[in-house]
């Protein structure tokens, strides 16, 4: 079966850089296009990348709301889970440890996602490779980029999109003004 390659991209931002924050800008960049339909599933694999996110920073209530979401909305998708090459049931099962150490503020431990289709893993594996990234590795505690990547990042582009929105916006309501 042919996986889209943003979900390729999420597996490998996910086990080979720990980087969650790039999950979840990859996936919900094609969650929004015309191929990712605005289905369901990829915003339970994204809040599942944000839960992880918060949790690694010890952000337990941000984790919490975001890995009972994660839950609830993989929880409806199974036959999508199963479909995108994922063990549901363990996704699942795991997803609710998560949720339970969550909860008890146990220290953060990476996870896996349950891949079943060893050809997916296998693409997977052989890019970390390629990149001489290695699959399943241990967050970086100490890359304070990737562990507050959301404070740091450059959101120039982010920042002019809004100004350039607000004087759009604010033209508009001039014009509704005068012909008032």
């Amino acid at each position: 079966m042919g996986y889209p390659q943003a979900f390729i991209d999420y597996l490998i931002f996910f086990h080979g850089e720990r980087d969650f924050f790039e999950c979840h800008e990859v996936l919900e960049e094609y969650w929004k296009s015309k191929e990712g339909a605005k289905e369901k599933v990829w915003v339970g694999f994204i809040q599942l990348a944000v839960a992880l996110y918060h949790f690694r920073r010890s952000n337990y209530e941000g984790a919490k709301r975001m890995i009972t979401s994660a839950q609830k909305l993989l929880e409806k998708e199974k036959t999508r889970v199963t479909d995108l090459g994922v063990n549901k049931e363990q996704l699942l099962i795991d997803l609710s440890e998560i949720r339970k150490n969550i909860e008890d503020k146990s220290p953060y431990q990476d996870y896996n996602i349950p891949i079943q289709d060893q050809t997916l893993l296998e693409l997977c594996t052989d890019h970390c490779k390629l990149h001489k990234l290695e699959w399943c590795t241990s967050s970086d505690f100490n890359n304070n980029y990737l562990i507050n990547k959301h404070s740091l990042r450059n959101r120039e582009d982010v920042i002019n999109e809004r100004a350039k929105q607000q004087k759009i916006k604010n033209r508009i309501m001039s014009k509704l003004k005068k012909e008032d």
